[in-house]
């Protein structure tokens, strides 16, 4: 009999940074008279998730010897035999999810020391952060939509105060306006698939809802030829597009880049970008029965891996290029879900959330020794000013690409070799993608890395490419070097959380393939349909960790890998010419990309401009005309109509009073006597 998990000490994991951030957020601010100073604040925060991720830690390792646990902690409502709980799920996909957020967390959360240290908002900001960190352990840890949904909102509402962190800049505002906006239209869909769960299972528990599986997809959908289980797993799925940010949902995610760079790297690299993909991953058993949904899903995430990386060929602000990696990135982890590839999905979530984690916090890095320039032409041999981190980027940047041993290269060529075995619809143009976004990383990384660390260098000078509009002080975007000053390297406590992050991004791949991919890691947690053979296939080509980076070298997405690192230095240190040159004579693709598909500009022109359309004829005609007009008023001007005519009769003469009797009478007589006339 598997062992049981102890829940108080499960109930320490969200509430230990949940407390840090009632410290920093209710004693450390202005509104509640700032009763604790900075150093209260930042070690209550810290200690917060420090204990949450040792806890996480004694959990997986109970994990994987057999401890589990799900059960109810708190029964919020019962509604008829309908239950509404808080209660904890936890497994092997859980306690790794468990992990990898509060470590993460931890150390975005002493990086913030050094990166925010100059900022008005300082106690406010670690209050966030931890508050998000509370947020997304309840997501992962629940074992009910109820409290899933729980989780998914309020990380959605921590994202929106986080990207808005800096509210007096007009831009930052947008930017969460945009980003609170669009995931509303995923969560539209999202909680549309918990109510049609709900509906025809008659729970909200993960178990109960998985056992009935079978009757959800013999169902059609009333009024409609679509199975159930489709529309279901699609619904939830348009959930994911949102939170994962998808093509066509994705437009939030590089605009959020206008919060600060600690919230880059925690929320829209490693952690709540990821939701969708854990959400996914948890509902296998009933996307499993749906080939459609599998279908629909690899397609978007094809789409999502290869456009959106071209974006990032053309960024020359560092925190936009890693955002377009990452939505590329979070392409790759849906196109391995549409092929039925759960368990390598959540393993490149997991190599991922290291490596994107530590490429933000390296390019905060750079911003705080270029003074706050973030434009990558600016910049340029800074390897010699800053040689921590350009060390962990470069580890980072091959992580990125796929290089053979590093860990990002165990989860990337898993998902090229999954969709390659899948017989689903699609599935071609999905490994098309995925083996031509390869390319595609590889330059643009290396583009990035190359005009940062190498070459001429171009900081200090007047004439440079110019800076943000917005002078705020304590933004991403205020002045940068004066003339003759140089880089310098971040203090200890910025670069020590990059190599900190720097070493799961190299070796931990190497080490968890086997178990994660292969082993019994994940037994009775995600299901796979027997028809879907793509791990099946996947498994009988793993020779070990070694054997498959050697075959390798031999592959085509290590050659693309290694043309697009030498296509990118070319370009920009051997032929800086070239680039300008093609620009000029290609200036349509490069409109193309540089408006971002047009995707913006389409969503205020046809949907922002129909919702003003739509609102403003809701309020005239609807409110305005109808309501007010109608209803209200209408209803006002037909009483005094009445009561004008009458008041005609009321004249105090019975001759009048006798008459309208009469004229009563006729009319009770003609109601009655025509019908039976009949």
């Amino acid at each position: 009999m598997a062992v049981q998990l102890n829940p108080n000490l499960l109930l320490v994991v969200p509430l230990a940074p949940l407390i840090g951030a009632i410290v920093a957020g209710l004693l450390g601010t202005k509104f509640f008279g700032n009763l604790v100073g900075r150093k209260v604040s930042h070690t209550a925060a810290i200690i917060g998730v420090l204990i949450a991720f040792i806890v996480s830690c004694q959990t997986l390792s109970l994990v994987i010897d057999g401890a589990t646990f799900n059960a109810t902690l708190y029964n919020w409502m019962n509604v008829g035999g309908f239950k509404l709980e808080i209660g904890f799920l936890i497994d092997s996909l859980t306690a790794t999810m468990m992990c990898v957020v509060t470590f993460v967390s931890l150390m975005v959360h002493i990086y913030t020391i050094g990166y925010m240290s100059e900022d008005e908002g300082y106690n406010r900001f670690f209050s966030y952060i931890s508050l998000f960190t509370f947020s997304m352990l309840m997501l992962v840890m629940s074992n009910n939509f109820l409290q899933l949904f729980f989780g998914w909102e309020a990380v959605g509402l921590v994202s929106y105060l986080l990207i808005g962190f800096w509210h007096t800049k007009p831009t930052a505002i947008y930017a969460n306006m945009k980003a609170f906006l669009v995931n509303r239209v995923g969560d539209f869909g999202f909680i549309l698939g918990i109510g049609l769960i709900a509906a025809y299972t008659g729970s909200m528990n993960y178990t109960e809802v998985f056992a009935k599986k079978d009757v959800l997809a013999n169902v059609l959908l009333p009024g409609s030829g679509w199975m159930l289980i489709t529309v279901t797993c699609i619904c939830l799925f348009i959930g994911a597009m949102g939170k994962s940010a998808q093509f066509p949902l994705h437009v939030w995610l590089p605009d959020s880049m206008e919060g600060p760079t600690p919230i880059s790297a925690l929320i829209h690299a490693a952690t709540m970008v990821t939701a969708g993909i854990f959400m996914v991953s948890r509902m296998s058993p009933l996307f499993e029965m749906s080939d459609v949904a599998l279908s629909f899903i690899m397609v978007i995430g094809g789409i999502t891996a290869l456009f959106m990386g071209f974006l990032g060929i053309i960024q020359n602000d560092i925190k936009r290029v890693v955002a377009y990696s990452t939505l590329s990135q979070l392409g790759y982890m849906t196109v391995a879900l549409g092929a039925s590839a759960y368990s390598v999905a959540v393993f490149h979530l997991m190599t991922h959330a290291f490596f994107k984690a530590l490429l933000f916090l390296a390019a905060g890095s750079v911003i705080v020794g270029m003074h706050h320039d973030q434009d990558i032409r600016n910049m340029g041999g800074l390897r010699k000013y800053m040689p921590i981190t350009w060390i962990t980027s470069l580890l980072g940047s091959l992580a990125l690409i796929g290089t053979p041993f590093f860990s990002g290269f165990y989860s990337k060529d898993s998902i090229i070799e999954a969709v390659k075995a899948s017989q689903l619809p699609g599935s071609s143009f999905a490994y098309f993608a995925v083996v031509a976004g390869v390319f595609v990383t590889a330059f643009y990384s290396f583009r990035m890395y190359f005009l940062v660390f190498h070459g001429k260098e171009n900081f200090g000078h007047h004439a440079g490419h110019g800076h943000a509009a917005d002078d705020h002080k304590h933004d991403d975007h205020h002045h940068g070097l004066a003339p003759g000053q140089k880089p310098h390297e971040s203090p200890l406590v910025i670069w020590l959380p990059l190599v900190l992050l720097a070493i799961p991004s190299v070796v931990i791949g190497f080490f968890t393939v086997k178990p994660f991919l292969f082993g019994e890691f994940f037994n009775n947690v995600i299901f796979v349909n027997h028809a879907h053979h793509a791990m099946a296939e996947l498994e009988h080509e793993f020779h070990g960790a070694a054997a498959m980076g050697i075959h390798s070298l031999t592959s085509l997405p290590f050659i693309l890998a290694v043309l697009g690192v030498a296509v990118a230095y070319f370009f920009y240190m051997v032929k800086p010419s070239l680039p300008t040159a093609i620009k000029k004579h290609a200036h349509s693709v490069y409109a193309l990309l540089d408006n971002k598909y047009y995707l913006d500009r389409l969503n205020e022109i046809v949907f922002a401009s129909g919702a003003r359309v739509l609102g403003n004829g809701l309020w005239k005609i609807g409110d305005r005309g109808l309501i007010d007009g109608l209803v209200v008023n209408g209803s006002a001007k037909l009483v005094g109509w009445f009561s004008r005519g009458i008041r005609l009769f009321q004249t105090g003469y019975m001759y009048h009073y006798a008459f309208v009797m009469i004229l009563g009478v006729l009319g009770f007589l003609s109601y009655f006597m025509f019908p039976l006339a009949k």
